[in-house]
């Protein structure tokens, strides 16, 4: 079940609701888990006793750390509990990938393949065992006080709001909310708003982009030219954007109405001037939680320069990886931090002194050719869409040209798209309340009235329009099965 389905909207999310606000409140977080695990169990079925088993893992690691003292113990421990996490991950994850790669090297070793195991790739697989991985280490630095609770915990790694797609969230940021927590009217207001926001970005823009973007990836090797290459990077560049941001704000959402506040997870980055800004703008849990976890035990910033480029690169390559098993992932994660090391080596000097419609264009050349490569279902297909932009391919663009794929319809969804994007609302919104504070009191508490009745018609609005889109069943596909 996904938040864009409609038996989330109409059915499980409105009954859950009213149950939670009629429990007592001791017995809230155990009716938010068995929502939870009742949640990933409609798409996974068979995997919830997977979730069981991390569960009660990282609840008895949390127990055992907590009474042990000495160092020796304590890294016994939670090294066993990173394992075991990681393990999880593996096995289910990377276990195909990896045995597919030894195969194509063990002919020439002259011995025979081993056959692939077929692991299935359980949906959130890649969020909970983070968060788990978090849980422990923050247990072990004694950031956190390990829950004593099996019920908080099991609600911390199987909450469904941010399970399947995150936001990336630390123990700490909800362990007081946890045990205590009350849903007001005001969150409850902002939860809805965010959710149907969030809503409409997926529903509306992502699925909008989302089919001309397969259709293309999907052609046959060799014909695909320039500008249709160009359009697709252009069009999943918008997609995985209100796609990926849209299930965050429904998360965030999702959680105001049951009383947590859940990190933000994306801003604007499209406006960003560098791939360095752009990661401290995209999924700003998972850098965040990359930047803690690896890249300062590595020694971050700390030591020579030639260690600080290394320690770069591994946590990239780490990042592809974590994004899915396959060569594009990996090359896509090396890709990214090879450029944050030509910023620190080269332009991060230079960046700051050129005009920003250039650092930003640097910034969007980089992202949208790397994103060919996240798309991309092969090496050989990354490798031909980049030369078809780069100019080099013998492809006549006539045989399938742009206007086959271009609507109307997706010339508007595009032009929203971009709009939104570039944080032009948020200035226009500030240079609104700057022209209002300029107006005598009366004039301004009549401007405002009008403002708040204006955005809730147009919430209401959004929100019907989504429901729409929602009820008509249209193409919505989801990108991170593969995470």
């Amino acid at each position: 079940m996904l938040f864009s389905e409609a038996s989330f909207v109409h059915l499980f999310l409105p009954v859950l609701l009213l149950v939670h606000w009629i429990v007592p409140g001791r017995a809230r977080n155990l009716v938010l888990v068995g929502a939870s695990l009742g949640f990933y169990a409609l798409g996974e079925k068979h995997y919830v006793a997977l979730m069981l088993g991390s569960i009660v893992l990282n609840f008895w690691i949390g127990r055992l750390l907590a009474p042990v003292r000495r160092g020796r113990q304590r890294q016994v421990l939670v090294t066993f509990g990173i394992v075991g996490n990681l393990g999880i991950l593996v096995a289910f994850k990377y276990a195909d990938f990896i045995v597919e790669t030894l195969n194509r090297a063990l002919p020439w070793l002259g011995l025979s393949e081993v056959p692939s195991p077929g692991m299935h790739l359980p949906i959130g697989i890649s969020f909970f065992t983070f968060q788990s991985i978090s849980y422990i280490i923050d247990a072990y630095r004694r950031d956190v006080v390990p829950g004593r609770s099996l019920t908080n915990v099991a609600l911390y790694i199987s909450m469904f709001p941010q399970l399947i797609a995150g936001p990336i969230v630390r123990y700490q940021e909800i362990a007081g909310r946890l045990v205590h927590r009350a849903v007001t009217s005001a969150r409850m207001a902002y939860g809805c708003r965010r959710f149907i926001m969030g809503l409409a970005k997926k529903v509306i823009i992502a699925n909008a982009l989302a089919y001309p973007v397969d259709q293309i990836f999907g052609l046959p090797s060799g014909e695909v030219g320039a500008s249709l290459a160009w359009f697709a990077a252009l069009c999943y560049t918008l997609q995985i954007y209100f796609d990926f941001s849209g299930y965050s704000d429904m998360a965030i959402g999702l959680g105001q109405m049951f009383g947590f506040r859940f990190p933000e997870n994306f801003n604007y980055p499209y406006v960003a001037q560098s791939i360095t800004e752009f990661w401290n703008r995209w999924h700003m849990s998972l850098s965040r939680w990359l930047r803690d976890y690896l890249y300062i035990p590595m020694g971050g910033n700390r030591g020579s320069k030639a260690s600080v480029y290394r320690n770069l690169l591994v946590v990239f390559l780490l990042c592809g990886v974590w994004h899915g098993a396959a060569w594009t992932f990996v090359l896509w994660g090396a890709y990214q931090g090879l450029f944050l090391v030509i910023e620190r080596v080269w332009f991060r000097e230079s960046l700051g002194s050129v005009p920003r419609l250039v650092s930003q264009l640097y910034t969007m050349l980089v992202v949208i050719f790397g994103w060919v490569l996240f798309r991309a279902e092969s090496l050989p297909q990354a490798g031909e869409f980049m030369l078809a932009m780069a100019g080099i391919t013998d492809v006549d663009q006539l045989v399938r040209p742009v206007s086959h794929y271009l609507t109307p319809k997706l010339a508007v969804v595009i032009s929203i798209g971009t709009v939104l994007s570039l944080r032009v609302a948020p200035r226009a919104l500030e240079y609104y309340r700057n022209c209002l504070e300029m107006l005598e009191e009366r004039s301004r508490a009549r401007l405002e009235l009008v403002t708040s009745w204006l955005g809730v018609a147009g919430i209401i609005g959004l929100a019907l329009c989504s429901l729409v889109f929602v009820g008509a069943d249209s193409y919505s596909p989801f990108i991170y099965f593969r995470f």
